[in-house]
């Protein structure tokens, strides 16, 4: 039995249990008998969809399919999350016949007050706080950085996935113009601009190639633009998409860093700007290599590092006192797409989630920009999607 059916066979278990449990808080409450018989059916139903839902091809089927299976899959996860909720909450309820006491009548009110907040609040981040979006402003002083550079603006996006967005350029184009009003000195994308196939970006080339910035627009890519997360018929068509992406990037005016550096020079100063391609997490490849993009990482040049997983610096380049490199950018976490306050769940799985991080020696930075888009969820329950804006100073 695979795994994704077991996982589902569970799944269904644990819900019919808790649709048991609020069927006969129903039941006892009402007198009438439709409440219980409704939701009754529509248990039945959610059985229905998310057999539904799991049985749809999501790695061999379109886009369309795709994004269905997404936005099925949140809606389905809302309506039990929230049940989850007035369970706990009514389950506390019950703590008082442990002695023969009378249960906490009130825990079933608070239970459905709080499920009815925690549905809204998902809803909310599906369809309000997904297309909203923060500017962050950084400031990062650096003793070796040249003086020409003192004062240089250098925007990072990450993650935008447009695949989500089907052939709307709505959210897209808004995006652009907010990068372009910032009038940064360097623009740099950190990966995952697709979700599975280079042909979800053919909608989105049109507004994308309008960004600018005084010394450019480079990218590199992240895990899910190789194709690797899709079945392809065959080795040449998933080689042709590769192929696609490379030249979609160039018609965009992007410059795609796949494991290789340039020099950005003001006046008789300059900084090497390096960009890997993706460091893949166990089973995918690593095709990151930063030997190959820049031999002499030893060396006393101020360097800006893109590399989309931010596990890259933490393995290689922190507290490593053979690499010279003062600044990491990357992405790829999300920040799980769910966060309150400057806590998130992507603790429990990523060292560096989000934000500026520093090594134990001061010498090696990494900024984890939270993304733009989505990708599974098609929500962002707080973890607004992020444009970052990193000044960079000479400490003195």
């Amino acid at each position: 039995m695979r795994l994704p059916i077991l996982t589902m066979i569970i799944l269904i278990v644990v819900n019919v249990f808790v649709d048991i449990y609020i069927w006969r808080c129903i039941v006892n409450k009402e007198r009438k008998r439709w409440p219980g018989v409704v939701y009754a059916w529509s248990s039945l139903f959610f059985i229905i969809f998310i057999i539904v839902t799991v049985a749809l091809p999501r790695r061999s089927g379109s886009d369309a399919v795709l994004l269905a299976v997404m936005w099925m899959l949140y809606t389905y996860l809302s309506v039990y999350i929230s049940k989850y909720v007035f369970c706990i909450i009514s389950f506390i309820g019950l703590i008082p016949r442990l002695w023969r006491g009378k249960r906490w009548k009130a825990m079933n009110i608070i239970g459905s007050v709080a499920a009815i907040a925690v549905f809204v609040t998902m809803w909310w981040g599906a369809l309000i706080n997904r297309t909203r979006y923060q500017i962050k402003e950084v400031v990062i002083e650096f003793a070796d950085l040249p003086d020409a550079f003192d004062g240089y603006r250098v925007l990072q996006f990450s993650d935008f996935h447009v695949g989500t967005y089907g052939s709307d350029t709505t959210f897209v184009s808004e995006i652009v113009d907010v990068i372009n009003n910032q009038r940064a000195d360097l623009v740099l994308f950190t990966g995952d601009i697709v979700n599975r196939r280079t042909d979800e970006l053919l909608p989105q080339v049109k507004p994308l190639s309008r960004l600018k910035a005084a010394d450019g627009v480079y990218s590199i890519l992240g895990n899910h633009d190789y194709g690797d997360y899709k079945k392809w018929p065959s080795a040449e068509m998933k080689s042709e998409n590769m192929d696609m992406m490379y030249r979609l990037q160039r018609d965009m005016g992007w410059n795609l860093m796949n494991n290789r550096s340039e020099y950005i020079r003001r006046g008789n100063d300059s900084i090497a700007l390096i960009g890997v391609e993706n460091w893949g997490d166990p089973p995918f490849t690593v095709y990151g290599d930063l030997d190959k993009a820049y031999p002499m990482q030893s060396d006393s040049t101020f360097k800006i590092l893109m590399t989309h997983n931010p596990a890259h610096w933490s393995e290689k380049i922190a507290d490593n006192d053979t690499v010279n490199i003062a600044l990491s950018l990357s992405g790829h976490t999300h920040a799980m797409q769910c966060q309150i306050g400057s806590w998130s769940p992507a603790e429990w799985r990523y060292d560096n989630w989000g934000g500026l991080y520093d090594d134990l020696s001061s010498r090696h930075k990494l900024y984890v920009n939270i993304g733009l888009g989505t990708v599974a969820l098609p929500a962002r329950i707080g973890a607004t999607p992020e444009i970052t804006v990193l000044t960079l100073r000479k400490a003195h």
